[in-house]
């Protein structure tokens, strides 16, 4: 007999605020809790010193979260120039001082920032998540063992100088997935000759949500304490979806799609993920697989009862 979960079914993601001092899973339990959900999963962890942007997903919205986890990303840094530390941020002992340039400028930053633009090889912080032989590298790290990192490739979209401080800089970053701002302020602080390391982190993009969509956990404690529902502050998966075009389905189309058979859409050929629409609104992801003069629509991830109310 299946052991049946408890709590009770919630469908949807909510963009939560994430504030400093608290693990990614340990919002996620709290905020559970508060919804009192029997399923829930982030699209991917912000160190404990991060804050801002965590999407969360509930119920059916899970299904979707490593495409939310492959989104682009957005974050304000501060680097603190001139020390260097065991773990790349402010958490971490420190390692190595040396003096910030004089007359640090703008005019002296902006060709060190230049050189990260664009498409790069970065190599990842040894207090990553990435996995080696089955542990996380930072499980290593904090045995005091150094592990062989081969560079990744990313991409920096934007790298915007915002303000110079006697020992410290902000900056911008718009990049894709699998970017670490560890690295790359690390890395801005070698170029600069005096080593750096991530003072302050705030993600401001995540699966295509901003700021302006994030709660603070502490008004979701509010609203619970008022005895209201928070489930109006849940948005539909396909909120998070948009990078991928739409495709709407009727009739024996939408009915095979939705019995999980593939379907062909004769006179066009398209490829990738695509957002499928029927007649109650979202159905899930299907893929297109282009042949000669049409295309196969395959069902990857559905909505469970979707367009069977």
């Amino acid at each position: 007999m299946s052991r049946r979960r408890k709590g009770r079914e919630v469908n949807g993601i909510l963009v939560i605020d994430k504030p400093a001092g608290i693990t990614s899973n340990g919002i996620l339990q709290e905020v559970k809790r508060l919804y009192g959900a029997a399923k829930a999963g982030h699209t991917g962890a912000l160190d404990p010193i991060a804050t801002g942007v965590l999407p969360l997903c509930f119920g059916e919205a899970t299904k979707f979260s490593q495409m939310m986890l492959d989104s682009d990303k957005a974050y304000i840094a501060t680097a603190r120039l001139g020390q260097r530390t065991e773990t790349g941020d402010t958490e971490g002992a420190v390692v190595s001082q040396r003096p910030v340039p004089e007359n640090l400028t703008p005019e002296v930053i902006e060709p060190v920032l230049e050189k990260f633009r664009g498409d790069i090889q970065q190599v990842p912080s040894m207090y990553s998540a990435l996995k080696h032989k089955g542990r996380p590298l930072y499980e290593y790290a904090r045995e005091g063992i150094e592990v062989e990192r081969p560079a990744r490739p990313v991409t920096i979209y934007e790298l915007q100088l915002l303000d110079i401080r006697e020992n410290e800089i902000d900056i911008a970053v718009t990049c894709t997935k699998g970017t670490y701002i560890r690295s790359l302020v690390e890395d801005i602080g070698e170029m600069l000759d005096c080593g750096a390391h991530v003072n302050a982190l705030r993600r401001t993009l995540a699966a295509g949500f901003t700021l302006a969509n994030a709660h603070p956990v502490p008004d979701l404690e509010a609203i619970r304490e008022r005895g209201e529902s928070l489930d109006g502050l849940l948005v539909a998966p396909d909120a998070a979806l948009s990078m991928f075009p739409e495709h709407r389905l009727s009739g024996q189309p939408l009915v095979s799609i939705l019995n999980g058979q593939p379907v062909r859409i004769p006179g066009r050929a398209f490829e990738g993920f695509v957002r499928i629409y029927g007649n109650e609104g979202f159905v899930g992801l299907a893929e297109a697989l282009p042949e000669d003069e049409e295309t196969q629509l395959v069902p990857r991830r559905l909505v469970s009862n979707s367009g069977k109310k």
